[in-house]
C-alpha cells in the first residue's frame, strides 16, 4: 500500500513521540488489521427508493443500507471489525464520548469516475490525520489497514448509492469514540470506530458563488496547546455560536483569528483559508502556515502542490485582520478564497465585523486563480484529468 507522506500531514512515530509518549504503546498504528466480517443489510433499500434520493441528496441527510463497525480494548486491541445494517448504536446514555467530548472524525469521498470506476481521495492522508486525532484525545489510533478496509468494503458493498451524477459523490464518515459506559474523567476503555456513508448532491447546486464572512472577534477557535489540529467533535461543538452571530449579521460563515494576539487569521469554519497576491502569471498563494491551531486539511496541501505544478508561488506564512483588509484595499490581494472536502474551493466575495470595518475582495466575485485551482483538483478528483501524484485510490 503506498504512503503519502507531505510536509503537514507526516505523523510519524518520531513526531508523534516528541509531541508526548503515546498512551497505547503497544497499539502500532499501522499493525495488521482485523479482518472485516460481512453481514449486510438484508433489506437494502430499492433503486427506485435510491433514485428518490439522488434527485435532491443534499448533504448528510441520507445513509447508505450499511456501516463497517469495530471495536478496541485494552486487552484485545481492534476486533470485532464487520460490515452491518444500518447505523446501529454502540453504548448507552453513560458512555465516554456523551459526557467528557472524547470523540474524532474524519470526511472523504469516493467518486463514480466516467469508465464506472469508483475512487476515493487520498484516503491514506486521511488515516493518517485520523491517527494524529486520536493521539491527542487519547484515543488508539486506528491501523492504516483498518481505515482503508473499512472504506472499501463499505463502498464496495453500498457501490448502488454512489451517485452516477458527476456532480455528486459518496461523502464517507469515519468516527471514533470512547464507548465505555462508565462516568469518570478518564481514557475510555471501550472504544468503537464506525464508517458510514452518506450520498451527497453538488456543494453549489446552482453553480459556484462567492460567500461572506463575518470575522469573530468575542470566540475563538483554538489556542495553543488545545485542540486546535485535531478533528474532534468538541471543537465544532464550540464553533457553533459564533457561526449563528454569522448568520445573525448576514454573513454565510465565521473567520477565525488566534487566540493570542487576536489579529492573525486562522480559519473559516472548518475550511483552510488562501490569499492570492497579485495576479496572471505573478500571483502568489499565501496560506496560514499551521502552528498547532489549524487544522493540517488534505485539500489545503493538495492546493499548495497544485498550484506549485501550475508555475505559481505558494507559501505558508501569517496575514493579519488589517494586512487582509489594507491589501484588498490597495488591490495588493486580489483574491481570497477557504478550501475543505465538502465544497472543495469556496470563493470569498466580503468581509464584515463589529470592530475592524466591512470590505469586499475586488470586485467580490470570484477570482480567476481560485477558479482554475478548483477545476485543476476537482478534474483530478472526478477523473476528468491525469492524477500525476497518485492521489486516487481505486476501490471498484
Amino acid at each position: 500500500m503506498s504512503t503519502y507522506v507531505h510536509h503537514d500531514l507526516d505523523v510519524s512515530a518520531a513526531k508523534v513521540v516528541a509531541s508526548g509518549a503515546p498512551l497505547y504503546p503497544a497499539v502500532d498504528r499501522d499493525s495488521a488489521a482485523p479482518a472485516i466480517t460481512l453481514k449486510p443489510n438484508t433489506s437494502p433499500a430499492s433503486q427506485a427508493q435510491r433514485e428518490k434520493i439522488f434527485a435532491d441528496p443534499g448533504f448528510g441527510r441520507f445513509f447508505t443500507d450499511n456501516v463497517v463497525r469495530a471495536v478496541w480494548t485494552k486487552a484485545d486491541g481492534w476486533h470485532q471489525a464487520a460490515l452491518v445494517s444500518g447505523a446501529a448504536s454502540a453504548g448507552g446514555l453513560s458512555m465516554n464520548a456523551l459526557h467528557y467530548g472524547q470523540s474524532i472524525f474524519e470526511g472523504l469521498k469516493a467518486y463514480r469516475h466516467a469508465d464506472g470506476g469508483i475512487y476515493t481521495f487520498r484516503p491514506e492522508a486521511n488515516a493518517l490525520r485520523f491517527q494524529r486525532s486520536a493521539h491527542r484525545l487519547a484515543l488508539p489510533p486506528v491501523p492504516t489497514d483498518l481505515f482503508i478496509g473499512a472504506i472499501e468494503a463499505l463502498v464496495r458493498q453500498d457501490q448502488a448509492w454512489v451517485p452516477t451524477d458527476p456532480d455528486q459523490s459518496l461523502y464517507l464518515r469515519p468516527l471514533e469514540f470512547g464507548s465505555e459506559d462508565a462516568l469518570g474523567v478518564r481514557p475510555s476503555t471501550h472504544v468503537t470506530y464506525v464508517l458510514m456513508a452518506s450520498p451527497v448532491g453538488a456543494y453549489f447546486p446552482q453553480g459556484v458563488k462567492p460567500v461572506s464572512v463575518w470575522l469573530s472577534d468575542e470566540y475563538v477557535r483554538a489556542a495553543p496547546g488545545g485542540t486546535g489540529e485535531a478533528k474532534c467533535a468538541g471543537n465544532y461543538a464550540s464553533s457553533l455560536i459564533a457561526q449563528a452571530e454569522a448568520t445573525e449579521n448576514n454573513c454565510d460563515q465565521v473567520v477565525w483569528i488566534d487566540a493570542i494576539e487576536r489579529k492573525y487569521i486562522e480559519e473559516m469554519g472548518g475550511m483552510n483559508m488562501f490569499f492570492v497576491y497579485g495576479s496572471g502569471s505573478d500571483a502568489r498563494l499565501v496560506t496560514p502556515k499551521l502552528t498547532g491551531t489549524l487544522l493540517p486539511g488534505v485539500t489545503r496541501d493538495s492546493v499548495l502542490t497544485l498550484a506549485r505544478d501550475l508555475g505559481y508561488q505558494a507559501e505558508e506564512g501569517t496575514i493579519t485582520v488589517e494586512q487582509w483588509r489594507d491589501g484588498c484595499a490597495s488591490g495588493e490581494i486580489t483574491e481570497t478564497f477557504a478550501c475543505g472536502t465538502a465544497a472543495v474551493i469556496t470563493p470569498v466575495g466580503r468581509v464584515d465585523s463589529k470592530n475592524s470595518g466591512a470590505w469586499n475582495i475586488a470586485d467580490g466575485g470570484s477570482g480567476e486563480l481560485t477558479m482554475k485551482l478548483r477545476a485543476a483538483l476537482v478534474d483530478i478528483q472526478t477523473g476528468k484529468a491525469t492524477d500525476t501524484h497518485n492521489w486516487l485510490h481505486r476501490i471498484l
